[in-house]
């Protein structure tokens, strides 16, 4: 598998690249937005570790580009553990959030898991699920309503609710979820989780303050509901 390693310091650029070179990837190098999106766009890596503090275009604006032609998952490295950083990596597609500096096994850990996410059933589904007035379009990562409306999920909000949808009314703790569709358990998984879901019902419902669809149970987790009209 290929890695395209994003950034604009030289030394941390080849230590990384050793890491998963030893680990066996192939590794692309980038250090400016510009080699990123070419990157992207004429190699289709499997995965991408993009820094924050790139020149003159930030890591996250870089990432707001590439989702527009992508979803290649990206991991966010920067040497920011601020939680605001984190959850803006996240609302905005990323995959995952490494600070720096880092220890070399919970690199791969991390790439080993965002990749395992990415080449699971969960991850691509291949069919149309539908519940209630929803229908998940795993082609177009859109989510379908009755009535001709239609709203584009980001690669994790569409496995998300898919995840949701495929276990219609019954409870899933956030331990479930973040196992499912993230891959792995980590510092800061329930406020993670919770992002995603007020995400999917800023998207899907029409009071985000009274859900119609994805209900919290408290102190267990989360289900989605049909509710009868």
């Amino acid at each position: 598998m290929e890695i395209l390693v994003a950034d604009d310091d030289l030394a941390s650029v080849k230590l990384t690249s050793f890491l998963l070179e030893d680990a066996g990837y192939k590794v692309i190098k980038a250090y400016d937005a510009t080699g990123v999106l070419q990157a992207v766009e004429q190699r289709s890596p499997d995965l991408v570790l993009l820094d924050v503090g790139m020149p003159k275009v930030s890591g996250f604006d870089i990432c707001r580009q590439i989702r527009r032609i992508s979803d290649v998952p990206i991991i966010f490295v920067t040497g920011s553990g601020q939680l605001q950083d984190r959850v803006t990596g996240l609302q905005i597609g990323g995959d995952d959030y490494l600070v720096k500096p880092f220890e070399p096994a919970e690199l791969l850990a991390r790439v080993e898991a965002v990749l395992r996410r990415r080449n699971s059933d969960l991850v691509n589904p291949v069919t149309r699920i539908s519940q209630g007035p929803l229908t998940l379009d795993p082609i177009e990562h859109t989510v379908l309503f009755e009535d001709g409306r239609s709203v584009v999920l980001t690669p994790i909000e569409f496995r998300l609710l898919y995840y949701l949808m495929q276990n219609t009314g019954r409870v899933l703790s956030a331990s479930q979820i973040l196992s499912k569709v993230w891959g792995y358990d980590y510092e800061g998984e329930s406020n993670l989780v919770a992002v995603y879901i007020r995400r999917l019902r800023a998207k899907i419902e029409p009071d985000i303050d009274t859900p119609r669809h994805i209900i919290t149970v408290r102190n267990l987790g989360y289900k989605f509901v049909v509710q009868d009209r």
